[in-house]
């Protein structure tokens, strides 16, 4: 009886934990959704900004803040830009400037996207690129980021498929 008792205590423990565990968001048994924010800028009312912005983990397991934005005329529907920001947790690697970042596709495509900040980053840990002419030619596959952390030296990042989806919805706002 006493067996039986513990047994069923245990059980319930087991579903409390589990039911805890996933009320918290710790678990989620549903696929990503893609979803792109768009917010229109106050300081200029002509102008909308697209926007998906991520936390992922690099190789090293350093955190990222990764922004990818979009800035259209709202009177022309002309893009003003589109750009790739990473923003460094703390204890990620400084990042010199200017030094291109390097994209590799699922297919092993590389390609390059030029530094904006030409001298001088808001933080040592901030980068911005230029990514005008390489999200066209971006699939909508996982993705590898080479952030340059010295001319030869890169620290990976990998971009999942669900972020390179996001960005594809983004390209296509206008």
């Amino acid at each position: 009886m006493l067996r039986r008792i513990l047994k069923i205590f245990w059980w319930l423990l087991l579903l409390a934990i589990l039911t805890i565990y996933i009320y918290l968001g710790l678990a989620s048994f549903t696929s990503q959704q893609v979803i792109a924010a768009v917010m229109q800028l106050e300081d200029t009312p002509e102008e909308i900004l697209y926007r998906s912005q991520q936390k992922l983990n690099d190789e090293l397991g350093n955190y990222w803040q990764v922004i990818l934005f979009k800035r259209v005329n709202s009177n022309s529907n002309q893009i003003s830009s589109i750009n790739l920001r990473l923003v460094g947790f703390p204890g990620s690697q400084e990042l010199p400037h200017p030094l291109p970042l390097k994209i590799t596709t699922d297919t092993g495509k590389v390609l390059t996207a030029p530094d904006i900040f030409l001298d001088e980053a808001p933080a040592p840990t901030i980068a911005q690129y230029d990514f005008k002419d390489v999200l066209p030619q971006l699939s909508t596959q996982e993705l590898l980021i080479g952030i340059p952390v010295g001319k030869q030296h890169f620290i990976n990042l990998s971009i999942p498929k669900h972020v390179v989806q996001e960005w594809q919805e983004i390209a296509l706002k206008s």
